[in-house]
């Protein structure tokens, strides 16, 4: 292709909505083009990088033998209430987009595809002799983001590979899960991108077991924790740790204290020499349902510790499975109880705060269900409110409370934490993008929604499912994300919008045009996706130009043309070869092959 053709318009300052690098150089580059927050057109440039990264997806997923389908958009809502996630991804998390048709039928555009896959594989497969089978597709998805940001990181139009596998037994399962577990791992080595694998919550999808592949990036908004010796990563809402040991405390009986004032645990222990692992925290939720009033929580952690708001859910979740979803788990206002009459002792709370301090509270049932933090359940001795203003206890143990709880892994590990297959190793934080996420599905979907298969014994069961979805879009903005200097983009020659750039450095001398055209004409016979500039701009725009758009080789045709020389740099280098131009092709060739496997460039050239 031709420069001029192009339809390029690149801007010199970073657009102020852009928070992050890969974002401002998508924008400046004229890659993206923002239509509404959110919502972005993927310009000609930009649609040819992902038109590379989803032939790359092609080829890993169907040498796994996945077949690609594509899938409606439209859902009906009917299918996502037999599944039971209507209300959690309408009312709940309220990420998708739903809609009435003209007839009064409730429709929902697909943030994800598992119900209709699942309502299909219902009425195609009948026999084990039909399993395994996987189905996948690329499409575009909508989800309603609270907040969109960074680009194509978080917006509400996205690209998005989503597959569905079946199968007569769990083991076949775990065996495909494992293919594609090391299919994903080519497609981000392919596509230039370092990732790590990690532990990860099964979120509202579900399933037994999910992992996530983590690009590894500043900007991430995900924290993953892992160990040195890279047995074990997790992001920060599924990971487990060890924290601190606690200081331990000597409580002979059961006696309060003056505290006045003193409504934090700084405070506390500064005035009384205490260490935050001897003390309590205590918090009050409200978890929201579908149907019927809302259930008070009250949660119990160490002092020192911060509450895993997912963890916590997941716990609830499991605790009033009869309730349906969790649709939404809420601090309970302070200054809204007051305005109601009820006053709590706030900074001063205990773990046996009495179901009567709520009573009256609109919404709410009954009383608390009580979850304590494990690090907390297991000290023998501790401080805590005393549920009166300005008063804390010591309290020499749980008995002493008289009061039963649910012990679980409520809290937040943190940097620092102790890795609980080696003690003696700590858990380090990287930032992370989230760019694809597999699960194992179990029969969730097939039981809800009636996937059943006649087995090789004569009977009826649900199959077992997986999932596994890769964000395309978000994958390529990662890209950048890891690869750019000061001057713009590097992308990988595997997903580059073109290979090579031609650079003519000026467009009225003859003799460059004519060794300019020679180059592009043997290059493109060599099967080399080449971009000609020949606009008739000077070579310093010309030249940052290329460096902005990002790819990946460039030759400069200047002023030794007439000696038969160019000039060939790769992108992501520094040094420049002067070469006659008889040699650029068995020099580059070899190279571009090698590349296209996947990678960024070799150092120098």
């Amino acid at each position: 292709m031709r420069a001029q053709d192009l339809l390029l318009v690149t801007l010199r300052e970073p657009p102020a909505e852009a928070e992050i690098p890969s974002h401002q150089w998508l924008v400046r580059s004229g890659f993206i083009r923002r239509v509404a927050s959110g919502i972005y057109a993927y310009m000609p440039l930009m649609w040819r990088v992902l038109r590379k990264v989803e032939a790359i997806i092609r080829e890993e997923m169907d040498a796994t033998g996945a077949l690609e389908l594509g899938l409606p958009a439209l859902q009906p809502a009917e299918l996502w209430r037999r599944s039971g996630r209507w209300d959690t991804y309408t009312a709940g998390e309220g990420i998708m987009f739903s809609l009435t048709d003209r007839q009064g039928r409730e429709l929902g555009l697909g943030p994800t595809h598992e119900e209709v896959v699942t309502s299909l594989a219902a009425d195609l497969i009948r026999s084990y002799r039909q399993l395994p089978v996987s189905l996948y597709q690329l499409q575009t998805k909508f989800r309603d983001e609270i907040r969109p940001r960074f680009g194509l990181m978080r917006g509400r139009e996205f690209i998005m590979k989503d597959a569905y596998s079946f199968h007569a037994d769990e083991e076949d399962l775990r065996r495909y899960y494992g293919c594609m577990d090391q299919a994903y791992r080519r497609i981000f080595a392919r596509c230039g991108l370092k990732v790590l694998a990690v532990q990860a919550d099964s979120g509202a999808i579900g399933g037994a077991a999910s992992q996530e592949f983590m690009a590894v990036a500043d900007a991430g908004e995900d924290l993953v924790l892992s160990s040195a010796d890279g047995s074990y990563a997790a992001n920060q809402e599924r990971a487990q740790s060890l924290p601190p040991p606690a200081v331990p405390l000597k409580v002979a009986a059961d006696q309060c204290f003056a505290t006045p004032g003193q409504a934090t645990i700084e405070a506390v222990c500064a005035a009384h020499h205490l260490d935050p692992t001897q003390t309590l925290k205590v918090l009050l939720h409200r978890a929201c349902f579908a149907d019927g009033p809302d259930q008070p929580v009250l949660t119990v952690l160490r002092g020192d510790q911060e509450v895993n708001i997912v963890k916590l859910t997941n716990t609830l979740g499991r605790m009033l499975a009869e309730r349906g979803a969790v649709l939404a788990l809420e601090r309970l206002d302070v200054d809204t109880l007051q305005a109601r009459g009820v006053q709590l002792p706030v900074g001063f709370l205990g773990p046996d705060l009495s179901d009567g301090a709520i009573q009256g509270v609109p919404d709410l049932v009954g009383g608390f269900l009580r979850i304590v933090d494990s690090t907390a359940a297991d000290l023998a001795g501790f401080v805590c409110g005393a549920n009166v203003p300005d008063q804390h206890r010591r309290v020499p143990g749980w008995p002493a409370l008289g009061l039963s709880f649910t012990r679980a892994d409520v809290r937040s590990a943190q940097p620092g934490d102790r890795c609980c297959h080696d003690p003696k190793t700590v858990l380090t934080a990287t930032r992370g993008i989230e760019v694809g996420h597999i699960f194992q599905l179990g029969r969730k979907y097939s039981s809800a929604l009636q996937a059943c298969f006649n087995t090789e014994g004569g009977g009826a069961e649900p199959m077992w499912m997986g999932c596994y979805g890769i964000g395309v879009s978000r994958l390529a903005q990662a890209v950048v994300e890891q690869n750019h200097d000061d001057n713009g983009m590097i992308w990988p020659v595997s997903i580059a919008p073109f290979e090579v750039v031609i650079t003519v450095a000026n467009g009225e001398e003859q003799e460059q045009c004519r060794l300019a055209e020679q180059l592009y004409g043997e290059l493109r016979a060599a099967g080399v996706d080449v971009l000609l500039d020949d606009r008739m701009e000077r070579a310093g725009v010309k030249f940052k130009d290329a460096d902005l758009l990002g790819i990946s080789w460039r030759v400069v045709v200047g002023r030794n043309a007439t000696r038969g020389h160019v000039e060939l740099k790769a992108r992501s280098a520094k040094d420049v070869l002067q070469m006659n131009a008889s040699q650029l092709l068995p020099h580059l060739v070899p190279q571009l092959q090698r590349q296209r496997r996947g990678g960024l460039p070799e150092t120098g050239v």
